[in-house]
C-alpha cells in the first residue's frame, strides 16, 4: 500500500507538468502521512496507465527497511515491485539481504528473490538459490549454504560451512530452521541431521544446546561436558551441563531469575564419582538482593559442599571456608543501617579436627548517624552496635560464646589556617558491654569504656617544574591518646592487624572492637607525588608511629610493636597507562623487612603481565610459625590477530615448590574458537590430591551470542 500511494503522488506530479515523461536528474518524494515510501533515483519514468519505471542508484525507504538497485519497475495492477540488481534490502534490526533480481509486494513484505545472499548481524551468511519473503516475517530459503567464515578468491572454500537443502528463518522468534542440514568442515562432511534449530546472532538467549567441551583430569580421566540452556521466558534460565568422565558421572547447574525488585544465582553440581565410591557428592553456591521499601536492601549468600575436598577434585573452587548469611541494609546520606546473621563451615585440613572450636554462627546489628547540630562547629556521629558469635563445643575456654552491645559518640573538624596548614580535631568515646559465656577467666558480664582524642596537621604544598611537571609534597603529624577503661575481655575480632597508609594516622588500628588502642602516641608521614606531562606518575610515602610507653598490645608481625613502629614506606608508579606499580614494606631499624606486599602490571596491544608478592614474618601469636613467602604471575601474549597464549603459576617460595601453574592457547577468527587450557595443582592434604587438568572447547561462532574476532584478510 505504502508504495501504490506513492505511485499514485508521484504519477499526479509529473503528469501536472513537473517534468518530462523521462526525467534526468535525481528524483525525491516523501509524503506528508506517515508509513508512506521515498523513492530517490537518476531516472524516473511514467509508463502506461500509472505504471512506474526508476533507475540508476535507486533507492527505496519504507518503514525500517531501505532498498538499493540499479532498476525498479512499479506496477500499478498487482501492485507490486519488479527489482534489477545488484540488489541490497537491509533492515534496522541489523539482517541485510542481497540478491541479483527480485520480485517483491509494494510493501516489501512478501516476494521472491533470486541467487540472493541473507547476512544476519554482520556475521553469519546464508547464500540461497532462491529466497522467499513471507508474511514480513519468515525467510524461505532454498539450496542454502550458510557459514560465518571470510571467503577469499584464493580459497573460496570456508573454514567450515553448513549445507541445507531448505532453511527457514524467523525474525520474530530470530531462529534458523535447517531442513537436511550437513556440516562440512574444510568441505569434508562430517555428520548430518535431517533437522537442526539454532538461533540467529542477534538472539542472545534461546533454548538449546551451547559449544561442548572436552575435559581431561588426572583425578577424574577424560570426559565431555554438554551445557544445554534451558529459557525459562524473559526473566528465568537454567543451564544443565553433564559431565561424563572415565571415574564420574556429573550434573552441573546454573538456574538464574531476575525479579521486579532484585534478583537470584544459584550453582551447583552433584556426582557420583570413583574418588568416594557410594557417596554422593555435591554442591551448592547461591546469593541474591532485592530491594525493598524504604531504601532497605535485602542480600543472601548460601555455600554448602559435601565433603572438603569436592570443590577442589573439580576445579569449582578455590576457598577455604563456607559462608551462609543474610542481611538487611540501608545506606543514605547522613544514616547507615546493617542487621545480618552470617554461619560458617571450615574447609580447612587443620580446623576440620578442631571445627567445633571455631565461631560457627555471628549476628550483627549496626546503627550510625550523622549530625550536624547548629550550635557547634563539625560533624557528629552516634552509633549502636551489637555483635554475637557462638561456638558449638561446650568445652570451658574452647567452646566460649561472647555476645557484644556498644554505643559511640564521635566528633571530626577540620579547617585551614592562613599559611595552608589543614588542621583535623577528633574526639570520641566508645562503650562496650560483654556477656561471655563457658570461659571460667572470665566473669560472665563485662564492661569498658574507651574516651579517644586526637588532632593531625597537614601541609600540602605543589609547584609547576620548568618541564611542567606538578610536584606535590605533604607532610602530616598526628597527635592522639586513648585509654581502655575496665575489664580486660577476651580478644575474638583484632588478632589480625594490618599497618597499612589507610590506618597510619587513625585514632585505633585494631580492625575490631575487642580492643583499643592504649596510651598517647604520635605519627608522622610524608608523601611526595609527581604528575609529569608526558603522562607518568608516581607517588612515595614514608610513616612511623611512636609511643610514650611500649604496652605490648601489637604483634611483631604486625609492625608495630615497641616503642617506635616500623618504618612504613609505600610507592605507586604509572607510566602512561602501560606500566603499574604498587607496594608497601615495613622495615625496622636494622633495614629487616617484617612484611611487604608489592604489585606490578605491564600491557601493551599485544602483551598483558602482571606480577604479585608477598612477604610476612613469622609471628605464632598470629598462628603462623613458618614465614609466608608466595610469589604470583601471570600473562597473556596476542602471538597474531588469531592466536593468544597465556600462562599462570603461584609459587611458594619458602617452601621452594609451585603451588599451582597453568597455561593456555586460543585460536580465534570471525567464525571459529578453539580454546585449550593446561593446569596444574601442586598441593595435596587429606582431602585432595595433586591434580592436572586438561581442557579443550572448539565453538563455531556466528550463533546466538558467539561472536568471532577478527576476519582474514584476503590476498590482492
Amino acid at each position: 500500500m505504502g508504495l501504490s500511494r506513492l505511485a499514485k503522488a508521484l504519477t499526479t506530479a509529473v503528469w501536472l507538468g513537473l517534468c518530462a515523461p523521462l526525467v534526468s536528474v535525481a528524483l525525491t518524494v516523501t509524503p506528508a502521512f506517515a508509513g508512506q515510501a521515498s523513492l530517490i533515483a537518476d531516472h524516473v519514468q511514467v509508463v502506461g496507465n500509472g505504471a512506474l519505471v526508476a533507475r540508476g542508484n535507486v533507492v527505496v525507504l519504507y518503514e525500517d527497511v531501505r532498498l538499493t538497485a540499479s532498476r525498479v519497475s512499479y506496477d500499478k495492477a498487482t501492485d507490486s515491485l519488479t527489482i534489477e540488481g545488484p540488489i541490497t534490502i537491509t533492515r534496522s534490526e541489523g539482517s541485510v539481504l542481497i540478491a541479483d533480481a527480485a520480485r517483491l509486494s509494494a510493501d516489501l513484505k512478501n516476494g521472491i528473490l533470486k541467487s540472493a545472499r541473507l547476512v544476519l548481524d554482520q556475521q553469519l551468511q546464508i547464500a540461497a538459490a532462491q529466497i522467499n519473503r513471507v508474511e514480513d516475517r519468515y525467510t524461505q530459503m532454498s539450496r542454502v549454504v550458510a557459514s560465518s567464515c571470510q571467503v577469499c578468491p584464493s580459497s573460496p572454500v570456508p573454514l567450515w560451512q553448513i549445507r541445507a537443502d531448505r532453511v527457514i528463518h524467523d525474525e520474530k522468534e530470530r531462529q534458523l530452521y535447517f531442513h537436511g542440514a550437513q556440516l562440512r568442515i574444510a568441505d569434508i562432511p562430517v555428520f548430518y541431521l535431517p533437522r537442526l534449530r539454532l538461533p540467529d546472532p542477534t538472539l542472545k538467549r534461546a533454548t538449546g544446546f551451547l559449544p561442548p567441551k572436552i575435559r581431561t583430569t588426572s583425578t577424574l580421566g577424560t570426559g565431555l561436558l554438554t551445557p544445554f540452556f534451558w529459557k525459562l521466558g524473559d526473566h528465568a534460565d537454567l543451564t544443565l551441563s553433564p559431565f561424563l568422565a572415565a571415574k564420574t558421572s556429573t550434573l552441573e547447574l546454573r538456574y538464574r531469575q531476575a525479579f521486579r525488585a532484585g534478583d537470584i544465582t544459584f550453582t551447583g553440581a552433584v556426582s557420583d564419582d570413583a574418588i568416594l565410591p557410594g557417596e554422593t557428592r555435591f554442591y551448592l553456591f547461591g546469593e541474591g538482593e532485592f530491594a525493598l521499601p524504604r531504601d532497605y536492601t535485602l542480600s543472601f549468600e548460601l555455600q554448602e559442599v559435601s565433603d572438603p575436598g569436592y570443590l577442589l577434585d573439580y576445579g569449582y573452587s578455590d576457598q577455604d571456608r563456607l559462608r551462609n548469611a543474610v542481611s538487611v541494609m540501608r545506606a543514605r546520606r547522613d544514616e547507615f543501617v546493617f542487621a545480618g546473621i552470617t554461619r560458617y563451615d571450615t574447609l580447612r585440613e587443620a580446623e576440620i579436627p578442631i571445627s567445633d572450636q571455631l565461631p560457627f554462627a555471628q549476628i550483627d546489628a549496626f546503627y550510625e548517624r550523622r549530625l550536624f547540630p547548629t550550635w557547634v562547629a563539625g560533624e557528629f556521629r552516634a552509633q549502636l552496635s551489637w555483635q554475637a558469635h557462638f561456638r558449638e563445643s561446650d568445652a570451658d575456654i574452647l567452646g566460649r560464646d561472647v555476645a557484644r552491645l556498644g554505643a559511640g559518640l564521635s566528633w571530626h573538624r577540620d579547617w585551614v589556617s592562613a599559611s595552608g596548614i589543614v588542621v583535623e580535631a577528633d574526639a570520641g568515646v566508645d562503650a562496650n558491654i560483654y556477656w561471655i559465656e563457658q570461659d571460667s577467666r572470665f566473669a560472665t558480664e563485662q564492661s569498658f569504656a574507651t574516651p579517644s582524642a586526637g588532632i593531625t596537621l597537614r601541609w600540602p604544598m605543589s609547584r609547576v617544574t620548568g618541564t611542567g611537571a606538578v610536584d606535590v609534597i605533604e607532610p602530616i603529624a598526628h597527635l592522639a591518646w586513648s585509654e581502655q577503661v575496665g575489664a580486660e575481655i577476651p580478644n575474638e575480632d583484632s588478632v589480625f592487624v594490618e599497618f597499612d597508609e589507610s590506618n597510619l594516622f587513625d585514632l585505633s588500628r585494631f580492625p575490631g572492637k575487642d580492643r583499643r588502642e592504649n596510651g598517647a602516641r604520635a605519627a608522622v608521614g610524608l608523601s611526595w607525588t609527581r604528575h609529569a606531562p608526558s603522562g607518568w606518575a608516581f607517588t612515595l610515602a614514608a610513616g612511623r608511629v611512636f609511643r610514650r610507653v611500649d604496652l605490648g598490645q601489637f604483634t611483631d608481625a604486625s609492625g608495630l610493636s615497641g616503642t617506635a613502629s616500623d618504618w612504613l614506606l609505600g610507592a605507586q608508579v604509572n607510566l602512561g597507562g602501560r606500566f603499574a606499580l604498587q607496594g608497601r614494606a615495613l622495615v625496622n631499624d636494622d633495614l629487616n623487612i617484617t612484611k611487604s606486599e608489592t604489585r606490578a602490571a605491564y600491557l601493551t596491544d599485544r602483551l598483558e603481565m602482571g606480577a604479585a608478592h608477598i612477604w610476612v614474618i613469622e609471628d605464632t601469636a598470629e598462628d603462623r610459625p613458618d614465614p609466608t613467602h608466595e610469589l604470583r604471575l601471570d600473562g597473556a601474549y596476542q602471538i597474531s590477530d588469531f592466536w593468544r597464549v597465556s600462562a599462570d603459576g603461584i609459587f611458594d617460595l619458602e617452601a621452594n615448590q609451585a603451588t599451582r601453574a597453568g597455561l593456555g592457547l586460543q585460536y580465534r577468527n570471525e567464525c571459529l574458537l578453539v580454546d585449550l587450557s593446561l593446569s596444574r595443582r601442586f598441593t595435596s592434604s587429606i582431602n585432595v590430591t595433586p591434580t592436572t587438568d586438561f581442557g579443550l572447547q572448539v565453538e563455531l561462532t556466528g550463533f546466538g551470542g558467539g561472536r568471532g574476532a577478527r576476519a582474514h584478510k584476503c590476498g590482492g
